[in-house]
């Protein structure tokens, strides 16, 4: 099979802003919107009027307070949008938020928490999963780079997010969410965050292969793939890895999803998240051997991928022999 389809969807141009933009004040922007949210809006549905007020007065003065500090502050600016390209992993990276919304609003309604528990948790997740998977890019992959040029490490529209590091901005960000509300434990809100982020996985994978990103190395097997769009590749057929670690986490979910369900909602504290850490992180660590390299950095006969699955392989062992209790179920109603 030859791989010749466009990663984009649709190509909008460039856009030329009236005044140029301070990018240090979206950012503060962005900080205001994210701790004041909660604080401003209302949670009484009869004032949701008002909120719909509130809420785009938050955005528009977060905005434009921002832009004022770095009138007098130096800050890199912009003074152009685009050329705006909608591409096919843009959508799908987006749609497994959507998707994993709807999965954990099911998991949360049967816990007994609110919708605005949940909308808490998708701020936290969404800022760890982006800020992760970049700055896992930057030190894992291009460190080098990313120093001589640091601006370049918030221009995330380049390309450039590492799986483990959003691993690890997830787990931070749960624990952190955690910490703030303390309505659940730790392993009880892994259980569940990791079947919204198998699909997500898939979803990312998928992306990666309208990208032709994430090559594996050559083969001869029947379903060899010709990334056409790849010339650096020398256009010979390739194991299509990012299709593989797809099904991979498709297989996860089963799994995962399967455990939820026989435990009738109330699996034993830690055993989904753990499962999910050995079985996906294992399953990267056999996989990395098909793909073609991503970065300098190997040492032996392990490259910069293995070396980071082991760890999290190990603590996802570690919790599934020592500490996951699956003669009991846990009881929603004392999750402290």
């Amino acid at each position: 099979m030859v791989w010749d389809t466009s990663p984009e969807i649709v190509n909008l141009g460039t856009f030329h802003l009236p005044f140029p933009v301070a990018i240090w004040g979206i950012i503060v922007a962005i900080i205001a919107i994210f701790y004041s949210y909660p604080k401003i809006i209302p949670e009484e549905k009869s004032q949701q009027q008002s909120s719909t007020w509130k809420f785009w007065g938050l955005i528009i003065s977060a905005f434009i307070g921002g832009q004022l500090i770095f009138l007098i502050f130096p800050s890199p600016e912009i003074q152009q949008i685009g050329p705006i390209r909608f591409r096919w992993y843009g959508l799908l990276f987006a749609s497994s938020f959507v998707i994993g919304s709807f999965i954990m609003h099911h998991m949360y309604n049967k816990a007994g928490f609110t919708q605005e528990d949940l909308d808490r948790l998708l701020m936290f997740i969404i800022v760890g999963t982006v800020i992760g998977a970049r700055l896992g890019h930057v030190l894992f992959y291009d460190f080098q780079l990313y120093l001589q040029n640091p601006l370049e490490i918030i221009k995330i529209w380049n390309g450039g997010l590492a799986s483990h590091g959003a691993a690890i901005g997830i787990l931070l960000a749960i624990y952190f969410y955690v910490k703030k509300y303390e309505k659940m434990s730790f392993f009880w809100l892994a259980d569940r965050v990791v079947v919204p982020v198998s699909i997500g996985g898939a979803l990312i994978r998928l992306g990666n292969f309208m990208n032709s990103e994430i090559v594996g190395q050559p083969t001869d097997l029947s379903w060899g793939i010709v990334f056409a769009r790849r010339p650096d590749l020398s256009m010979v057929p390739r194991h299509p890895s990012m299709l593989y670690e797809a099904l991979l986490c498709l297989f996860i979910f089963a799994i995962i999803w399967y455990i939820y369900k026989h435990y009738e909602n109330r699996p034993p504290e830690g055993a989904m998240f753990s499962m999910f850490l050995v079985t996906l992180f294992g399953g990267r660590f056999f996989l990395e051997y098909l793909k073609h390299q991503q970065a300098a950095f190997a040492t032996g006969a392990l490259n910069m991928g293995q070396w980071l699955s082991i760890p999290l392989v190990a603590f996802g062992l570690w919790l599934l022999f020592r500490k996951v209790k699956w003669s009991t179920q846990i009881d929603n109603k004392n999750l402290k």
